[in-house]
């Protein structure tokens, strides 16, 4: 069942360590088919050095297993509630990425200070609020999705494809996983510049017509970057 989707997500699942964004089993990716409201996710705690495409487990929006022979990802709930609020993310990625993760323990949005940034976030990475102690022993990884959701809004997700939760890390999220893999992999880079910018001048900004016109010649109705 979906074998063609099993040999995506697997891909994007060993893409992570590829880019060098995941280490050990700090990481998950999984991708929607939305025909079929099906989900092919990574299993838990299962080491990448031997994962292979017949690893990942297919499951329904329910969280139900309906193939394979692992457990699904402990974040599991945390996909499946982006992927029921918002049918533009096809694909989510879950990593512990070092720069990422030190804006969440800080309690800080990545801010939108260059154009790398601006070339795939429009806007500053939001930071979560903190769950509350009975959020986080009644549904953890539901509640952390309820809470992506709470500071996300009627936004649309595609435009800042990812954020990082309090204390916790980053997610983002793509038109498949692939994409949400790709846009992981650009937040941690933009994390590390920013640390490395906030230290040099704590006072950086970037003007609003720079962040427009980068992210508008790639997305915009308008765009003109790259190859037709």
């Amino acid at each position: 069942m979906l074998e063609e989707l099993k040999k995506a997500v697997c891909a994007a699942n060993l893409d992570l360590v590829a880019k060098g964004v995941v280490i050990y089993t700090w990481g998950n990716v999984s991708q929607i088919d939305r025909e079929k409201e099906l989900v092919v996710i990574k299993p838990s705690g299962v080491s990448y050095d031997y994962m292979s495409s017949k690893d990942m487990v297919v499951i329904d929006l329910n969280g139900n297993i309906v193939e394979g022979k692992w457990k699904p990802s402990s974040d599991t709930a945390t996909h499946l509630e982006l992927y029921k609020a918002y049918p533009q993310i096809g694909g989510v990625t879950h990593t512990h990425s070092t720069n990422a993760v030190a804006f969440a323990q800080a309690g800080m949005s990545i801010p939108a200070l260059g154009t790398t940034h601006a070339d795939y976030f429009y806007g500053d990475i939001p930071c979560t609020r903190e769950l509350t102690q009975q959020e986080v022993e009644e549904t953890y990884e539901l509640n952390t999705g309820k809470v992506i959701i709470e500071t996300i809004g009627n936004n649309d997700p595609l435009k800042i494809p990812g954020i990082i939760v309090k204390n916790h890390g980053p997610f983002a999220w793509g038109i498949d996983a692939a994409n949400s893999v790709y846009n992981a992999v650009v937040m941690e880079k933009v994390a590390e510049m920013d640390i490395k910018t906030l230290l040099l001048n704590p006072n950086s900004s970037m003007s609003q017509y720079i962040l427009d016109k980068h992210y508008m010649r790639k997305h915009g109705p308008k765009a003109y970057y790259g190859q037709k």
